[in-house]
């Protein structure tokens, strides 16, 4: 169990934590000679019978309210202190809001210095301390008047707090690991060491891990947990972490990042959450308002942006888009606090629910939907709300991450559901049943009218199709659906086009009898210079006419793409061409290519070359930068799988070899 202090300064915090522990808690020198916690103390407590318990002591000046935010994030039990000659001070009420945001349930209260008033006095501060808890979670928390000198009520404090330990719910240690570092020094000897609360998951010795949001990875050299040598740390535990690996320093890690599994690893600077105002805020909170976003042990400048139409009075609760000014590491539901920019007051917090929020559209009745199946602290629950509300699927892996679930326990989850999963080669999306049978009976049944009003059209524009359906699915969403009914044996996908299975185009026996005197002529060593309409007539004595309009029903059919007027190329060419490119792109630096370098792999005409990647461009499977070009690899897949023609590109260069 970790135990935070909180309390206002000079109220006897590290005393307190001395007279039950044994240790001093202020270790910088400028704290011995100010006689005040500027920094985060630590000290531990072995309990026979239980593990050790951890003391975390926070400083109480108002100046370091956000170092005690720092420690407060993930204590299981809080130790709140109020002097008895002073009373209820401005930090004890700070600190106890604090602690009631970030969602802390048990604690006590230690009256201190009751040595120094009356029975009178004390009664005075037990009331006055009621009072001000009678709105939290810890409105029923037990008070104990204690004396550091006299040593008066110590043992009594002592055993609630073994007691507590005794009866607490450790952490799961089932999701991924995370550990909040407020500390990174250095050990002659052993190296750069973190320290922190872990917050979910368990590390053990060897174990390779990520700071984030860095990105620097690092090896586990060896752990002390709850300040003994141990094998393994989990949730819940004060950690000391000795790290390795390359870029690692003191100086690299410091307070605020996480040190996590490499899974985990997407920080984020855009999160939609709960807010609650506290009372104690003199006017409402408006949009776009400026604070102080703290979270775990990060503190960042960020903009409160509303989610509904009107400010959020003091007292009230709402939902809200947290624009931060760099990104932070974080977990769906966690808890934050927010204070005013000038650090003079904490204004209010809440609990993340979505990390990665939408820039655009972030208030409409889709969005509000989303939110509201969000709101459930149960992934289980989360899932089968957002399955009910559009886009009707969840992405399973990036629900994981976000959850810092356990390899596997999201996909086993959604298989409990009785989920349909369709699965690209980006993610596994989850659709109910019910869903996935609205979605299967719409694709097919536009196919269907599709066919009927297009009989000689090879198939329906993927993209077309999917902005015409009920469901208004994201492309890779659209894709892998369409996949699962190529699967089902129902559709088939080819590039950018769907159809159904059983649908064929056909020429009349004369069309296909010419077609087939054309087709060498668009193929074979001079598929990328093939000759353009007029040059085949001249070729076969046919009609001009007659060969341009053969040519634009094949066009339809999607045997051959217009790339030019009157030029055309076999789609099988497009696709070794988009190949080509992508090899050219993988050599160049940033992608970047030049019409020159196009030419020469494919020992083109420069014009040629250049109507081509016109084609291209206007198709956005290329973006163009001056004379560079770039590919798009969102489109990669507009002409057909590019997988399937990387051995065309292959024999491309092979072909070039040999007219070496």
């Amino acid at each position: 169990m970790i135990v935070g202090t909180a309390g206002h300064i000079d109220h006897g915090k590290t005393s307190l934590v001395r007279a039950l522990t044994g240790v001093d808690t202020d270790r910088l020198k400028e704290e011995k000679d100010r006689g005040i916690s500027i920094d985060l103390g630590f000290a531990y407590m072995p309990v026979e019978g239980l593990e050790t318990i951890g003391f975390v002591d926070v400083p109480g000046h108002e100046k370091f309210i956000h170092t005690m935010l720092a420690g407060a994030s993930g204590i299981d039990f809080v130790l709140l202190v109020v002097a008895a000659d002073d009373g209820v001070m401005p930090q004890t009420r700070e600190h106890l809001a604090i602690v009631d945001l970030l969602g802390t349930e048990q604690g006590v209260v230690a009256i201190t210095k009751a040595d120094l008033v009356t029975d009178g006095r004390l009664a005075e501060v037990e009331k006055a301390m009621r009072d001000t808890l009678s709105d939290t979670a810890l409105a029923e928390a037990i008070m104990i008047p204690v004396s550091t000198v006299s040593g008066s009520g110590v043992a009594l404090l002592r055993d609630e707090i073994v007691a507590a330990a005794h009866n607490l719910k450790r952490r799961q240690t089932s999701g991924r690991f995370r550990l909040a570092v407020d500390r990174s020094f250095t050990i002659q000897g052993a190296g750069t060491v973190v320290t922190g609360t872990v917050l979910s998951g368990q590390v053990s010795v060897e174990d390779r891990l990520t700071i984030s949001p860095s990105g620097l990875e690092a090896r586990v050299r060896s752990i002390h947990a709850q300040n003994r040598p141990s094998e393994i740390g989990r949730a819940g535990d004060r950690c000391a972490l000795n790290l390795v690996g390359p870029g690692i320093t003191k100086t690299a890690i410091g307070r605020g990042d996480v040190v996590c599994d490499h899974s985990l690893h997407a920080p984020t600077s855009r999160i939609d959450a709960t807010l609650r105002v506290l009372g104690s805020e003199p006017k409402p909170i408006g949009h776009w308002f400026p604070v102080r976003l703290h979270h775990a042990s990060a503190e960042v400048g960020a903009r409160i942006v509303l989610l509904a139409d009107e400010p959020v009075t003091p007292g009230a609760r709402t939902l809200v888009q947290l624009v931060l000014e760099r990104p932070i590491a974080a977990a769906a539901g966690d808890r934050y606090v927010v204070r005013d920019t000038s650090a003079r007051r904490t204004i209010g917090g809440g609990s993340f629910l979505d990390l990665r929020a939408p820039a655009r559209k972030r208030r409409t009745q889709e969005r509000m939907a989303q939110l509201a199946a969000l709101s459930s602290s149960e992934p289980r629950q989360t899932i089968e709300a957002l399955l009910a509300v559009p886009p009707y699927l969840v992405d399973i892996g990036a629900f994981a991450r976000d959850w810092a679930m356990a390899a596997g326990e999201a996909e086993a989850l959604s298989e409990s559901l009785n989920v349909v999963q369709l699965k690209s080669d980006a993610a596994t999306l989850a659709m109910s049943m019910e869903s996935w049978q609205r979605l299967r009976r719409d694709i097919l049944a536009r196919l269907r009218s599709f066919h009927a009003d297009n009989p000689d059209l090879l198939g329906m524009g993927v993209e077309r199709l999917r902005a015409q359906l009920e469901f208004r699915l994201p492309a890779p969403a659209c894709r892998a659906a369409l996949n699962a009914l190529v699967r089902e044996g129902e559709t088939v996908l080819d590039g950018a086009w769907v159809r159904l299975a059983e649908h064929r185009v056909t020429m009349t026996p004369a069309d296909e009898r010419l077609w087939k005197d054309i087709e060498p002529l668009l193929g074979g060593s001079e598929r990328f210079r093939p000759p353009r309409v007029r040059d085949i007539a001249g070729l076969l004595a046919v009609p001009e006419g007659e060969v341009r309009r053969l040519l634009k029903l094949s066009s339809r059919m999607g045997r051959v793409h217009e790339v030019a007027h009157d030029h055309f190329f076999l789609r099988d060419v497009v696709a070794e061409m988009v190949a080509v490119m992508d090899e050219i792109s993988a050599a160049a630096e940033q992608g970047w290519f030049t019409a020159m370098q196009f030419r020469d792999r494919l020992e083109n005409g420069r014009k040629v070359a250049i109507q081509i990647l016109d084609f291209f461009d206007r198709h956005s499977v290329t973006l163009r930068r001056g004379d560079l070009r770039r590919l798009n690899r969102n489109r990669l897949d507009f002409f057909g799988n590019l997988s399937n023609a990387v051995t065309a590109a292959a024999r491309v260069l092979s072909d070039a070899q040999r007219s070496l």
